[in-house]
């Protein structure tokens, strides 16, 4: 358990510290509907990739924040390419509603996380790319893509239906790999069953097999869906049946082979989609914090050798590749306290003294943009270049373990090149009912 000293609150702007740096550089956020709040992120939009993070997968600020920012880039800015962290065919749905082309069969974020995607913030961005599209050519439009795996959400789940028939000890333990978030969170009791159970790694032999002969499905049926280029989605396919071994057997035990073989295929799909656009690609990527900081800046870099999207993104565009990372310090959130249980909603613990949360928290003001692009005439980049704690909450959020699985050591300055703060924070409001329609609806 941590430290309840960790969470008393501390004065609010040191002088000379992160904290009085922060509150002078920082900018204001407006509404979210002023045209002032996108005009502020015009500074990124020289870029040829835009990533815009989050450090919770169910917060409402964030996902209206982001689609500000991204009806900014692709109406002021000529991006034409929005990029999620989402399964490529699940995608494909949203992609079809939003060029006006026949509705794909099959439902999309059907199941767990269903919140994540289908909910009320993102769905008011998807009609407004739709509105955005019917004006232009189907060459001009914008699309949505998703960079994941194909169906990897379904992957672990078919994992855990097997091993719930099979194994149910083992079922508990996969449950619980999935539900960490982080590659490099320390979760002792999750590793020390898995290094005793001899039961869970009887399963893998029947387990891998499996779920290579459900991807090769998968590919196979994907250039008959409508609304997509078929031969992108059989080359993605194509390669991913052939590391399919290798990744599903990393998969099945976690850590970080499967982590970066994960970042490496999120890499070359977004690679291919701006390929397939030619010169005048420009993509918005929308992905979780531990996906858009450069990861030579995290424990899980430095300490685990572990790579991500944004990294990987930096070494090959350079500074045409901007990432923001997107931070709070309590509220409530949308989530779930087991990987594939229901949506839960949970009180944000305040965040920790020594974090950058706190120092962000500590400027004493609500809401605002920090930019820590190098250059910048004040001492706020400076400031913030030590290591500190920061916080990731993923599908699931685990309040009684918070230190141990939702914080690591990251510089902050040179993880992103701007964060954008919300104080408190709500949830993501779901959309409920499910008659098979949505996206279309």
């Amino acid at each position: 358990m941590p430290d309840i000293r960790s969470y008393v609150e501390e004065p609010l702007v040191h002088p000379r510290g992160p904290s009085s740096q922060i509150a002078a550089a920082a900018e204001r956020l407006p509404d979210f509907d002023d045209p002032a709040f996108g005009r502020l992120f015009d500074r990124f939009g020289d870029a040829r990739i835009v990533m815009l993070g989050e450090s919770s997968h169910g917060t409402s600020e964030f996902y209206q924040a982001r689609a500000a920012i991204t009806r900014w880039l692709v109406e002021k800015r000529g991006f034409n390419i929005v990029a999620l962290e989402a399964d490529w065919p699940d995608a494909k749905v949203l992609d079809a509603r939003v060029r006006g082309r026949p509705a794909v069969s099959g439902k999309a974020f059907a199941r767990f996380p269903g919140w994540l995607w289908k909910n009320r913030e993102f769905d008011a961005l998807l009609g407004w790319l739709a509105e955005h599209n019917r004006k232009r050519s189907r060459s001009d439009q914008v699309g949505i893509h998703g960079l994941d795996l194909y169906n990897l959400s379904a992957s672990m789940r078919a994992v855990v239906d097997h091993l719930d028939r099979v194994e149910p000890e083992a079922a508990k333990v996969a449950r619980e790999r999935y539900g960490c978030l982080n590659p490099w969170a320390q979760e002792p009791v999750t590793y020390g069953r898995m290094a005793v159970s001899g039961r869970y790694a009887g399963c893998e032999g029947a387990v891998t097999p499996m779920l290579t002969d459900m991807l090769a499905r998968q590919v196979r049926e994907a250039p008959r869906l409508d609304g997509g280029d078929p031969s992108l989605d059989a080359v993605r396919g194509m390669r991913l049946l052939r590391e399919a071994d290798a990744y599903y057997r990393a998969m099945y035990y976690g850590g970080g082979e499967a982590w970066n073989l994960r970042a490496a295929h999120l890499f070359e799909t977004l690679q291919a989609l701006l390929e397939a656009k030619g010169r005048y690609g420009k993509a918005v990527v929308w992905a979780h914090n531990s996906h858009v900081g450069d990861a030579r800046a995290t424990e899980m870099g430095l300490v685990r050798d572990e790579r991500n999207l944004g990294q990987l993104c930096r070494q090959a565009w350079g500074e045409q590749a901007r990432l923001i990372g997107f931070g709070t310090h309590g509220g409530t959130v949308a989530c779930a306290s087991d990987w594939d249980g229901p949506m839960e909603v949970k009180a944000v613990r305040p965040s920790l003294a020594e974090s950058q949360e706190r120092q962000s928290h500590n400027a004493g003001i609500d809401r605002y943009l920090l930019d820590l692009r190098s250059g910048q005439r004040n001492g706020v980049r400076r400031a913030l270049s030590d290591p500190r704690l920061e916080r990731f909450i993923g599908v699931t959020y685990r309040p009684d373990t918070e230190r141990w699985s939702h914080y690591a050591e990251c510089r902050l300055a040179e993880q992103f090149d701007a964060w954008v703060w919300f104080d408190e924070t709500t949830p993501v409001a779901p959309l409920t009912g499910d008659d098979g329609t949505w996206p279309f609806s």
